[in-house]
């Protein structure tokens, strides 16, 4: 079965305080979009990669490739106005008729590990759509509209990762459908056609890398595994 990840990169930098956008900061002295797409191609041999960016960062990113000889073979699609529609405009250079499985992966997530990506492929062929959740280790509080809070049982709750990866025929219908501000990511909208999401264990040191201190998070983690 075919295997496709979409790699949604349209980040501008702007909580990182940088003029450069995120997905294109070093880390390791390799831009975090190239660490990235290379964790992909080592968990799944001959996956194919369909790149999300926007117009206006492309050129900067082929500058990219040819200053870090980075010649993997992707297809690029244009960034929309939210991540549904930059993942809609992904999922259009697929072929209509391709049968497999797709994952949808945040780009400045370069530490999602090869066990994760291949356990998610392996369960969305088998149940369809399947997310990667991490358990919840901070005390949460929730608030009501009065602005009161009160303490609520972490134990039922899970933070979200990617890859979002669901049978390929699946995401097509799912993105079908009208855009919602409620499609906060992938599984949302593949639930509005009342699908069940599968859980998959996914690994703590996938984080987004959104902040300075993620990213000095992200250089520590490096050193560690050196």
């Amino acid at each position: 079965m075919n295997r496709y990840v979409i790699i949604v990169a349209g980040g501008r930098g702007l909580r990182m305080g940088s003029e450069v956008p995120k997905q294109f900061l070093p880390v390791g002295g390799v831009p975090v979009l190239m660490r990235t797409i290379e964790a992909f191609r080592r968990a799944i041999a001959n996956i194919r990669v369909v790149l999300v960016l926007p117009a206006s960062q492309q050129e900067y990113w082929q500058q990219l490739c040819r200053q870090y000889s980075f010649d993997v073979p992707l297809q690029i699609a244009d960034g929309g106005e939210t991540r549904f529609h930059s993942v809609s405009n992904g999922l259009a250079l697929i072929d209509d008729d391709a049968e497999g499985v797709v994952g949808v992966h945040d780009g400045v997530r370069p530490f999602v590990s090869a066990e994760v990506i291949r356990r998610c492929y392996a369960l969305a062929e088998e149940r369809g759509a399947v997310v990667p959740v991490v358990p919840v280790v901070e005390t949460l509080r929730q608030l009501d509209a009065e602005g009161c809070s009160r303490t609520v049982d972490r134990s039922a709750y899970r933070l979200v990762q990617t890859p979002q990866t669901f049978r390929l025929s699946l995401l097509k219908q799912a993105y079908r459908q009208a855009y919602r501000p409620e499609f906060t990511d992938d599984a949302s909208v593949v639930e509005a056609l009342g699908c069940e999401i599968t859980l998959a264990e996914g690994n703590p040191e996938n984080v987004k890398i959104t902040t300075p201190a993620d990213l000095r998070f992200a250089e520590g983690l490096l050193s560690a595994r050196q």
